[in-house]
C-alpha cells in the first residue's frame, strides 16, 4: 500500500519528520554518463514517496571544481553543468512537491572554491584588495613571511593556510582549494541572506548548512599551541569552531525564513564538545535542528546508548528543539560496517533509531542494508584527503558507491553508462528491484516502520521515553500512546516478558507466548 503524503502549510512538520539524504553522484544517472544527476533524482522521486519519507536532504549540486566532490562551490545560484541546469532543479523541486515530498538543499557557507568571482578577483588585485576582506588573507611569520600566519592545521592534513605568489596567505579549513569566508565582514553576511532568499524563492523547504559550528573564528586567529588537532574535533574548544559570534549569523537566517510561508528551516551540521553545545543553535530565534553526532558515535552498547539517548534528549529539552537520529552519511562508514555486527545489528540499530521521539535522518542505501565498500581500489578514489599526508582517513568513498536499483550486475540499473565508482560483484541480491515484495528484505522492513511511524500515535514527535527494567544488554522504553522498544545489543539470546503483541521485529523471532527469549542484535517493536 502505497503512503498518503500530505505536503500542507502545517506548522512543525519537522518536529517528527524522517529525512532522506540524497547524495546526488551516487543515487541515479539520468543522461548515461556514469555519475549521478538531478534528471536521475527526478526519476527515482517516486521510490523515496513510497519508502515513505517526509523529506529529501539534496547534496551540493552548484557549480563547482569539484575538488571536494561539490563542497567546493564557485557560484551558489548555478547548477554545475555534470548535475543539470536550474530548470532541473526547480522540476525536482516542483515534482518532490506534488509527491508529498519536501526538499531540502546543501548551503556550504564556511568557505567556498578558490574558482569563485570573489576569490579570483582577490587573487588578481593583490594584497591591499577590497575582496581580499572577505577571506582571511595575512602576512606570514618569519623574516621573508615564509612561515604560515598561526599552527591551525586543516581537517584534510597539512597547514590550514596556502602562501600565494604575491606572498600573503589564505586560511583554509579544508582543502587548498575550498578558502573560508570572513563572517566578521558584512558583504558576506549580506551575500548568504541573499543566496538564502534565492533557493526560499525556488521553493526549497530548508537548508542543511554545512559546517555551521565553523563560520566566526576566535578575534586574532591565535595559535593552538600544539599538533594534532584534528582529534580534538568534536571534544574540546578550539579558536576555529563553535564560536559564540555564530549565534548572530543563525539568528539573522531565522528572520529570512520566517519570511516564508510553510515551515521553512535550517539544520546545523555542528560539531560541539557537547550536546547543551549543540543545543545552542536550536535556540528558538535561531536554526530548527541539529544533527546528533554524539549518537552516531555511540558504541552498539546498552548503557552507553541510554545515556546518548537521556543526554541527547535532556539537551534539546530546554530549547523546545526536536532530537533527531542518524546513524549515517555521505562522511561516515556505513553503519551496517561501523556497527560491527553485520546487518542484523543494523536493522536493529535501525528500528531503535526509529521508535526514539524527534526527528531521524537516512542515508541512500541504507534501506537496502548496502555495506561500507572497503576494497576500492586506490586509483579509482575521489576522497580529497586521500591524497594528502594527514588529516582525515580518506576513505569516504566507501560510503559514496551508486546505489543498486536492478539487474544481476553492475551497474545495476544505476544508469546507462557505468558509475563513477565501482560497485562491488555482489550486490545483485541487494537492488531495490530484488528486495521489493520480499517480507524479510532490509527495504520491506524501512518501508513497513516507515509507516508505522506515519499512522501510530506513540511513534514520532516528543521529548521524552520511560525507561523499562530490562536485563543487562537490553535496552527497553515505552512511548506514550502504547508501544514498547525492546533491544537486545548483546550476541546471547535474552528471557524476557513480552510486553504486548508484536508490531514489528528486526528480525524473525519464534511466536510469543508469555516468556520469550530475543535474540541477540533484534529490536522488536510491541504494542500494548
Amino acid at each position: 500500500m502505497t503512503p498518503q503524503h500530505d505536503v500542507t502549510p502545517a506548522t512543525d512538520w519537522w518536529r517528527d519528520a524522517v529525512i532522506y539524504q540524497v547524495y546526488p553522484r551516487s543515487f541515479a544517472d539520468g543522461n548515461g554518463d556514469g555519475m549521478g544527476d538531478l534528471a536521475g533524482i527526478r526519476s527515482r522521486l517516486p521510490y523515496l514517496r513510497d519508502l515513505g519519507v517526509d523529506a529529501v536532504w539534496l547534496s551540493p549540486f552548484y557549480a563547482s571544481p569539484q575538488a571536494d566532490a561539490g563542497y567546493d562551490v564557485a557560484d551558489y545560484r548555478a547548477i554545475d553543468p555534470m548535475f543539470g541546469t536550474l530548470p532541473d532543479a526547480e522540476a525536482v523541486i516542483r515534482d518532490a512537491h506534488g509527491l508529498g515530498l519536501r526538499i531540502i538543499v546543501d548551503l556550504v557557507p564556511n568557505h567556498c572554491s578558490d574558482q569563485h568571482a570573489w576569490f579570483r578577483r582577490a587573487l588578481a588585485e593583490g594584497p591591499g584588495s577590497t575582496l581580499r576582506e572577505r577571506f582571511h588573507f595575512r602576512k606570514g611569520r618569519g623574516e621573508n613571511g615564509e612561515q604560515p600566519p598561526n599552527d591551525w592545521e586543516s581537517l584534510f592534513g597539512g597547514p590550514a593556510w596556502t602562501r600565494v605568489p604575491d606572498g600573503e596567505w589564505y586560511l583554509h579549513l579544508f582543502a587548498p582549494e575550498q578558502p573560508d569566508f570572513n563572517w566578521d565582514h558584512p558583504a558576506v553576511r549580506d551575500e548568504f541572506r541573499s543566496v538564502l532568499r534565492f533557493w526560499l524563492d525556488l521553493g526549497v523547504d530548508g537548508f542543511r548548512v554545512d559546517v555551521a559550528h565553523g563560520l566566526v573564528k576566535a578575534p586574532g586567529l591565535p595559535d593552538m599551541g600544539h599538533g594534532e588537532q584534528l582529534r580534538l574535533l568534536g571534544n574540546q574548544v578550539l579558536p576555529f569552531f563553535d564560536q559564540d559570534g555564530v549565534h548572530d549569523i543563525y539568528r539573522s537566517w531565522r528572520t529570512v525564513l520566517d519570511e516564508y510561508a510553510g515551515d521553512r528551516i535550517a539544520v546545523a551540521e555542528a560539531w560541539t564538545p557537547t550536546v547543551e553545545r549543540t543545543a545552542r543553535y536550536l535556540r528558538p530565534d535561531e536554526l530548527h535542528q541539529a544533527f546528533n553526532f554524539h549518537y552516531l558515535n555511540t558504541d552498539w552498547d546498552a548503557a552507553a546508548l541510554r545515556e546518548a539517548i537521556v543526554t541527547s534528549l535532556d539537551a534539546m529539552r530546554p530549547v523546545s528543539a526536536p532530537t533527531t537520529w542518524v546513524l549515517s552519511n555521505h562522511d561516515v562508514v556505513r553503519h551496517t560496517t561501523r556497527l560491527g555486527g553485520g546487518l542484523e545489528r543494523a536493522r536493529a540499530a535501525t528500528l531503535l533509531m526509529l521508535a526514539l521521539p524527534g526527528s531521524a535522518y537516512l542515508y541512500q542505501g541504507e534501506e537496502l542494508g548496502l555495506p561500507e565498500v572497503t576494497d576500492l581500489p586506490d586509483e579509482v578514489r575521489q576522497d580529497p584527503s586521500f591524497f594528502r599526508d594527514a588529516g582525515q582517513e580518506g576513505l569516504r568513498d566507501g560510503c559514496r558507491v551508486p546505489l543498486p536499483w536492478s539487474g544481476d550486475a553492475a551497474p545495476y540499473g544505476f544508469g546507462a553508462g557505468g558509475s563513477w565508482l565501482p560497485q562491488p560483484a555482489d550486490w545483485a541480491a541487494l537492488t531495490v528491484e530484488a528486495q521489493t515484495g520480499d517480507p524479510d528484505s532490509t527495504l520491506e522492513l524501512y518501508r513497513t516502520a516507515l509507516s508505522l511511524r506515519r499512522t501510530h500515535p506513540a511513534l514520532g514527535a516528543g521529548a521524552s521515553v520511560e525507561w523499562l527494567d530490562a536485563p543487562a544488554g537490553v535496552v527497553a522504553f515505552r512511548r506514550p500512546g502504547g508501544l514498547v522498544c525492546t533491544v537486545n545489543t548483546t550476541a546471547a539470546p535474552v528471557r524476557l516478558a513480552a510486553p504486548g503483541r508484536v508490531l514489528l521485529s528486526s528480525r524473525r523471532v519464534e511466536p510469543f507466548d508469555g516468556d520469550f527469549a530475543l535474540p541477540g542484535d533484534t529490536a522488536v517493536w510491541f504494542e500494548e
